[in-house]
C-alpha cells in the first residue's frame, strides 16, 4: 500500500448525500413529496467542520441522550487545485483516497444535511491516504463496518451515482477545489447506531481501515 503523508489532507472537508443508488432508490418517492417536489439534480453537498477531525485509535465523544450513527465512506483526496475541469481530467487533481467514518446524528433533512447532526467534535475519522496509483478498480470497492467485531454494514462503490471524476466535474463547475481538500463520496443504505463503549471499526478494500472507541460525554 503506497501511503501519501497525512499532511496532504490539511484542506477542508465535503460530504456528498445520496451518492448509493440502493439509499436513494429507497428515498426516491419522498423527493416528489413536500417540502422537496423534485429530485436533487446535481450533487448534495454538506461540510465537515474542522472540529470533527479525528483519527483511528482515538475515542469518539457521543452526548447522553443522543443516538450517534457510523458513516463508511470513501474520501478523495484533493492533490492539486482546479477549477472548472472535465470528467476525463478529474482525476488527474486526485492525490490519493482514503478510510473515513463519517460519524452523525440521525437526521431525515436529505438536501439541506444538519450542522447539529454532522459537525460535532471528532465526527470526522480520517484514515491514512493512499495514493492513487495504488488503487485498482477504484469504482468496485467493498466497504464493511464492524461493531465489536462483528459485521454489522456493507457496500460496494459499484453502487455509487457519481463517480469521484464526475463529482468533481460538478463541484468545480461553481467552486474551486484545493490541494488537501477532501470529498466524502457518501454512505451506502443501512443504518448502525453506536452505544458507549462500543468499538467500531470502518475498512475500505485497498485503503485499510479506522477504528474508534464510542464514550459517553462526562465519561472522558
Amino acid at each position: 500500500m503506497s501511503e501519501l503523508n497525512k499532511n496532504s489532507m490539511d484542506g477542508n472537508i465535503f460530504g456528498i448525500a445520496l451518492n448509493y443508488k440502493c439509499l436513494y432508490e429507497k428515498l426516491q418517492a419522498q423527493f416528489n413529496e413536500k417540502p422537496y417536489i423534485n429530485e436533487p439534480k446535481k450533487p448534495v453537498l454538506f461540510i465537515k467542520t474542522p472540529n470533527t477531525r479525528n483519527q483511528s485509535g482515538q475515542h469518539v465523544v457521543k452526548q447522553k441522550d443522543d443516538i450517534l450513527q457510523a458513516g463508511p465512506t470513501l474520501g478523495i483526496v484533493i492533490g492539486k487545485s482546479t477549477s472548472r475541469v472535465s470528467e476525463n481530467d478529474a482525476l488527474d487533481h486526485v492525490a490519493g483516497f482514503v478510510t473515513v467514518n463519517e460519524l452523525s446524528l440521525p437526521e431525515d433533512s436529505y438536501y439541506r444535511p444538519a450542522i447539529k447532526a454532522k459537525c460535532q467534535d471528532g465526527f470526522c475519522v480520517l484514515g491514512t491516504p493512499v495514493a492513487k496509483e495504488a488503487v485498482t478498480d477504484l469504482n468496485n470497492l467493498a466497504l464493511r463496518v464492524y461493531v465489536n467485531g462483528e459485521l454489522k454494514q456493507q457496500g460496494t462503490t459499484a453502487n455509487w451515482i457519481r463517480t469521484p471524476a464526475q463529482i468533481i466535474e460538478q463541484i468545480s463547475e461553481y467552486m474551486p477545489l484545493n490541494e488537501g481538500d477532501i470529498i466524502l463520496t457518501g454512505t451506502p443504505l443501512g443504518r448502525v447506531d453506536l452505544q458507549a463503549g462500543d468499538e467500531v471499526r470502518v475498512e475500505i478494500d485497498q485503503l485499510g481501515s479506522v477504528t474508534n472507541t464510542i464514550q459517553e460525554e462526562g465519561n472522558e
